[in-house]
């Protein structure tokens, strides 16, 4: 063997590595509620851009799910985690899945507690698990059956109050701990996705009382820090922890306002009031400016500049519109655009520079779950099934349009080149056919 050969084998051989290894890093875990960096974003460039859930048609596999729920699947090394509730039992489970097969790794049973009263398009199982370390995180409402008059509504009606339950489990199933964090009441019912910071879970307890914020120890579970919310309004955000200027802020919306606080002790650094009552779309932050949609009675879309303190609301507000009525789904980012899915149906596209509206479009019935992007395409999943694939641009350019063949009101998992979506029965993986297949 010539010595040309050695080395010409060896560069191809470091090339090739080099090569996979670089692949092998866009190929990220989605771990949590809105992915590895809590905003919808995704470093994947070979996901499916076209399926049918009705012939199969890059359809990797589907499975039944014994519980069912509005959480979303997550996905971490061979697993995905996702969260039901089997109705007939009043169990609220956690369900581990082999990410290759679809196939039940096991099934544990977290809580059993009387139904709790909710809205017609929520469920008993819409907290997003998130991952760190091998340890899931989740939560959930226990109530015991009793009612009270609900607070903060037009109509009278009955309210089952409850309070927050967040439990860590292991790889295998086992029961880590298991706290109860505070007191809970919204007629609307429950929606809380734990946030993995450092060496705690954060969990937001808004609701219609005494609202707070707390992070517990992710080894032990022992409260960390709880601050109070001032406005005890219902709110359903899952905060973003970004770095700005040197200090981690964490923000969100809920409880008649816009707050950054620093994630180590809830302290606050700022606040922005309104601009609505009641929030639940998560924010996103594009460096610069964070983002929100909200919400109720009023709609708002609106860019902040997060370099202020104390209470900002007529200084940090770089742009407001209130051209979209987003009020559930979070938006996200893509080539320095802002896309927004209205609840009823259509998407809107904003220049985050100058909150100028490039289009607006119809793309299904209803929207619930939140929005995916990779670096140039976009994902609207519509209620009724319906993603539509579109290219980040100037102008509104559909790329595809696919059916799921059912019902869906969770957000999307892109991990590895596939999508996981969970139906109103089934969990769907996506990905592009082999060759072979």
């Amino acid at each position: 063997m010539s010595v040309q050969y050695k080395v010409g084998h060896r560069l191809i051989l470091l090339a090739t590595l080099v090569l996979f290894s670089s692949l092998r890093l866009l190929a990220e875990d989605w771990p949590c509620w809105r992915g590895p960096r809590g905003d919808g974003s995704s470093l994947e460039t070979s996901i499916p851009v076209v399926w049918d859930g009705e012939s199969g048609k890059n359809i990797r596999w589907r499975v039944k799910l014994p519980a069912s729920g509005h959480s979303s699947p997550v996905v971490a090394g061979d697993r995905v985690y996702i969260t039901g509730c089997i109705e007939a039992t009043k169990e609220r489970c956690l369900l581990a899945l082999d990410r290759a097969t679809g196939r039940m790794i096991w099934q544990q049973t977290v809580v059993q507690s009387p139904l709790e009263t909710r809205h017609k398009l929520n469920s008993y199982a819409s907290g997003t698990p998130a991952v760190a370390d091998g340890v899931i995180y989740v939560s959930f409402l226990v109530v015991d059956g009793s009612e009270v008059p609900a607070p903060n509504v037009g109509t009278p009606r009955p309210v089952t109050p409850g309070r927050i339950l967040v439990a860590a489990f292991d790889k295998q199933g086992r029961k880590l701990w298991a706290v109860e964090t505070g007191e809970f009441t919204s007629v609307h019912g429950f929606c809380t996705s734990p946030v993995v910071y450092e060496d705690s879970v954060i969990v937001n307890g808004d609701h219609d009382g005494a609202s707070y914020v707390t992070a517990l120890d992710r080894r032990t579970g022992k409260t960390l820090w709880k601050t109070m919310r001032e406005h005890r309004t219902r709110s359903y955000c899952t905060p973003i922890i970004r770095r700005v200027r040197g200090a981690d802020q964490m923000v969100l919306t809920g409880s008649k306002r816009v707050v950054s606080l620093n994630p180590q002790n809830g302290q606050l650094n700022w606040l922005v009031e309104g601009p609505t009552e009641q929030f639940v779309s998560s924010m996103v932050y594009d460096g610069s400016h964070f983002f929100l949609t909200a919400g109720f009675p009023t709609h708002h879309v609106m860019a902040i500049r997060p370099d202020g303190q104390g209470d900002v609301t007529d200084t940090h507000v770089v742009w407001h519109s209130e051209e979209a009525k987003c009020y559930v789904p979070s938006p996200v980012l893509c080539d320095r655009r802002l896309y927004v899915a209205d609840d009823r149906g259509t998407a809107s596209c904003f220049d985050t520079a100058t909150g100028e509206r490039l289009w607006r479009e119809r793309l299904g019935n209803h929207f619930s779950g939140s929005l995916v992007a990779t670096a140039n395409m976009v994902l609207f999943t519509a209620d009724n099934g319906q993603t539509t694939v579109i290219r980040s641009g100037l102008d509104f350019d559909v790329v595809s349009e696919n059916q799921l063949g059912e019902f869906t009101y969770s957000s999307p998992a892109l991990s590895d080149g596939t999508i996981f979506i969970r139906g109103e029965e089934h969990l769907f993986a996506i990905a592009v056919a082999d060759a072979g297949d």
